[in-house]
């Protein structure tokens, strides 16, 4: 099977005619009925009732009809993308967003791409875990991934862009809403969590740091996407240990958050396989860096003023 006859194919289940798909392809029509058959014989079964007056599909031309219309949209496409990252003006960069990066890193990273790299094509995948970040870069289906350290494939390298404060999320009503200073971790042995997947890694952060101050968190809601936990914290689940980054005005409502006084920092790196040979994977590494920095200078560092009061947003 050949890439001009399934082309050939098309025009002709599209038209229901020989002599008008042999003109619209500019060719004779017996080479066409040639290809036709050509195909058919490929594939071991009939595509095509041919009669005097018109041509129907077959059920399996009907299929190979639909199949082939898209297999030669994703040539055009292919074609199309190549020849531009071959000459150096454009590209398509897929990248993979931890959800709290959504919130603040992620639109900025967007925005400063938009005018640092006009030609490149950015497909964002958000609201997802390290773990399935780290499957999709070993996997291909990704280029890099914002995500929080560490990783466990050795193929992966790692360049740290920021670090940030964990907080507490409550709902509004909740009884630590309304108090100021910071809440100890010990102090939350009664309360009901919400978390993220099992294997996320801010769920080993936070469970390390309850066993160290002698309790396991009672669970009882988990969420892959960060919006979601907040959703469930909003609804009065529980509460919630999420990154400094879910604090964006407006962002998230009915919910109240509260600095944490026994939590560490958590890390946010750009994430990509050692053997990537694609120029846009370094130039996009270096363009979050710089944005990173860019943030933490222009006071949106999520470590900054560490005293600064929870807002009910």
């Amino acid at each position: 099977m050949e890439i001009r006859h399934l082309r050939s194919f098309v025009a002709v289940a599209e038209e229901r005619h020989f002599g008008r798909a042999a003109e619209r392809l500019h060719i004779a029509q017996p080479p066409l009925s040639q290809q036709i058959k050509q195909l058919e014989a490929a594939l071991g079964v009939t595509l095509l009732e041919r009669t005097t007056r018109r041509v129907d599909l077959t059920d399996a031309g009907r299929l190979m009809l639909d199949r082939s219309r898209q297999l030669l949209t994703d040539l055009a496409s292919l074609e199309h993308d190549v020849r531009e990252v071959g000459r150096g003006a454009a590209g398509i960069l897929r990248v993979g967003f931890v959800g709290s990066a959504t919130y603040r890193l992620m639109p900025a990273i967007v925005r400063a791409a938009r005018d640092a790299m006009p030609g490149v094509r950015l497909q964002i995948t958000g609201e997802t875990i390290t773990p399935a970040l780290e499957d999709a870069l070993l996997e291909n289906r990704l280029d890099v991934a914002v995500l929080r350290p560490p990783v466990r494939a050795a193929e992966l390298t790692l360049t740290p862009v920021e670090a940030g404060r964990l907080l507490l999320a409550v709902p509004a009503g909740h009884r630590l809403a309304a108090e100021d200073g910071p809440v100890a971790l010990a102090d939350l042995v009664d309360e009901e969590f919400v978390s993220y997947p099992q294997d996320s890694a801010l769920t080993a952060i936070v469970q390390e740091a309850a066993r160290r101050v002698g309790f396991r968190p009672r669970l009882v809601q988990r969420a892959g996407e960060t919006s979601t936990v907040m959703a469930f914290v909003a609804a009065g689940l529980g509460v919630a240990v999420v990154p400094d980054d879910v604090r964006r005005p407006g962002a998230v409502s009915g919910v109240a958050f509260r600095p944490l006084s026994d939590m560490p920092d958590v890390e946010l790196a750009v994430a990509a396989k050692a053997d990537a040979r694609s120029p846009l994977v370094p130039a996009f590494v270096e363009l979050a860096r710089r944005t990173a920095a860019a943030l933490a200078e222009a006071g949106e560092d999520p470590t900054s003023d560490p005293d600064r009061p929870a807002q009910e947003t």
